[in-house]
């Protein structure tokens, strides 16, 4: 991977006086606080949503034996799944769902607190899955759905006839995909009688719900700086496999790179 020097990372824009600055930004906020209250009563509605009763038996293999749904909620009342692309025979799981789950485990110290169990499921065979948990240093339960339909049910992984027709349903119209694996989030909840409700599923570029560190980078002046990628996580790697970022590869008086420039 290629990285541009900072000098070409220059970002070109007006400066202003600050009382000028004051007034665009208090003209931001007041649009920002419009999303907040549109993000709120979207919120709501998505809580209003009927349920479905999940009537299908699906078993997992977890580190921890065979499992139900019902049993992945580890005893609480709502489970939230990351439908993480890793098929069968794949050498590693995919680079942008492992974007998401690399904030898995932060979230998964509150979440609990809220009634709520965060996991990941894949269609992988269990060791496989464990093996790259352990290199990715993750901590979140991840289950292994292979052998069963929990991933076709849900969205997330399409047949052979399927792709061969040239459009699959994915995120609730039918259309082109490229892959027979495909990004997901799926609600769950579990009543007092030990029934589970599928609730909630999104798909596409509602998957970056769990993607925090986008949200940071929305903030900053170069935002996402995806524009002229080839797509827009071309970018994103294994956070194992990035190289130095240019101000600390940057080599330093004294340093290896120094003695031999």
């Amino acid at each position: 991977m290629n990285i541009p020097v900072a000098e070409s990372n220059t970002v070109h824009h007006p400066v202003v006086s600050r009382d000028r600055w004051l007034a665009e930004r208090k003209k931001l906020l007041a649009r920002e606080k419009e999303l907040t209250c549109l993000h709120d009563r979207i919120a709501r509605e998505r809580r209003a949503l009927p349920w479905v009763r999940v009537d299908k038996q699906y078993v997992f293999d977890t580190l921890e034996g065979p499992r139900t749904l019902a049993e992945l909620f580890e005893g609480r009342r709502q489970l939230l799944v990351q439908h993480f692309m890793f098929a069968p025979g794949w050498e590693q799981g995919c680079k942008s769902c492992s974007f998401m789950a690399d904030h898995n485990d932060g979230a998964n110290l509150h979440l609990p607190q809220r009634d709520v169990t965060l996991l990941a499921v894949s269609r992988a065979p269990l060791a496989d899955i464990e093996r790259f948990r352990q290199r990715m240093g993750w901590k979140f339960t991840w289950a292994s759905s292979h052998g069963s339909d929990f991933n076709h049910d849900f969205g997330v992984n399409f047949s052979q006839d399927e792709m061969s027709s040239g459009k699959v349903d994915y995120n609730y119209v039918m259309q082109p995909f490229p892959h027979e694996e495909a990004p997901g989030i799926s609600v769950f909840y579990k009543d007092d009688a030990g029934d589970v409700f599928h609730t909630y599923s999104r798909y596409g570029r509602g998957v970056e719900a769990m993607m925090h560190a986008y949200a940071l980078l929305d903030l900053t002046p170069k935002g996402r700086d995806e524009d002229g990628l080839g797509y827009g996580m071309e970018w994103v790697r294994h956070h194992d496999r990035y190289e130095l970022a240019p101000a600390e590869a940057a080599p330093t008086a004294g340093s290896c790179c120094a003695e031999h420039a």
